[in-house]
């Protein structure tokens, strides 16, 4: 069969044998693909530096008659290797990853490999908050997916006003006015959110006034609209 090349994402890794790999990698133009990398723990693989983690690499592979295709060439394009220089930004990259390849079809669209690609720039820049990346990752998640908040009017369909508090109905996703006790979002947190959706760059985002201490509290919204959509939450 035609061997095919595409630009890739190792999204996991299985030893196989002795000396082989299984890996899934998520691509811009061909989906997630499984594919089996002969040889590739052996101390003199070529093939070894183009399925690094927190990466992207030039892939070539030759489609097999099941699941699984064959891996004949790799080629490293950037590796982020901040990520791993620090625990807590490793874990969010697994994590992230872990995210996106429970939430992805076989066939996801390109806007997925951007996204993932853009998390690892973001978690490599050691001067991007971790909540912020996170909450900026699963808005981005929830767009893709068609399940964006209605961040403009309330419940009854009245403008979101800056000087009122808001509860968040995750049933219709749109805020409403808020009860005595519950807890509650105003005109910032709304604000950052409309930009989280906008689909604006955590590089951009971090020079926002307060977002980093807005971020984690908009944690405690995000995961639950992840849970609402039936979007796989870390």
């Amino acid at each position: 069969m035609q061997q095919r090349s595409t630009q890739a994402i190792i999204l996991s890794r299985t030893n196989f044998g002795e000396a082989d790999r299984i890996i899934t990698f998520l691509t811009p133009d061909q989906g997630k693909i499984s594919g089996l990398v002969k040889g590739v723990r052996k101390s003199k693989s070529k093939l070894a530096g183009g399925i690094e983690l927190f990466s992207v690499s030039d892939i070539t592979f030759i489609p097999g008659r099941g699941e699984t295709s064959t891996i004949i060439s790799t080629r490293l394009v950037r590796h982020y290797g901040n990520i791993v220089k620090n625990l807590e930004r490793t874990n969010a990259g697994y994590e992230l990853i872990k995210l996106l390849n429970k939430s992805t079809e076989d066939n996801p669209e390109s806007e997925y490999f951007h996204l993932l690609d853009e998390a690892f720039a973001a978690l490599d820049d050691q001067t991007i908050s971790l909540p912020l990346i996170y909450v900026w990752f699963c808005s981005q998640l929830l767009k893709l997916a068609g399940h964006a908040p209605n961040l403009k009017t309330d419940l009854e369909g009245y403008r979101l006003e800056a000087d009122k508090k808001y509860d968040f109905n995750f049933d219709a996703m749109s805020f409403q006015p808020s009860r005595a006790g519950s807890s509650s979002f105003g005109a910032d947190q709304i604000k950052v959110l409309r930009l989280l959706f906008a689909g604006g760059r955590p590089t951009q985002l971090a020079q926002v006034k307060d977002i980093e201490s807005i971020a984690v509290q908009l944690q405690t919204l995000i995961k639950p609209m992840l849970q609402a959509q039936s979007i796989a939450i870390i």
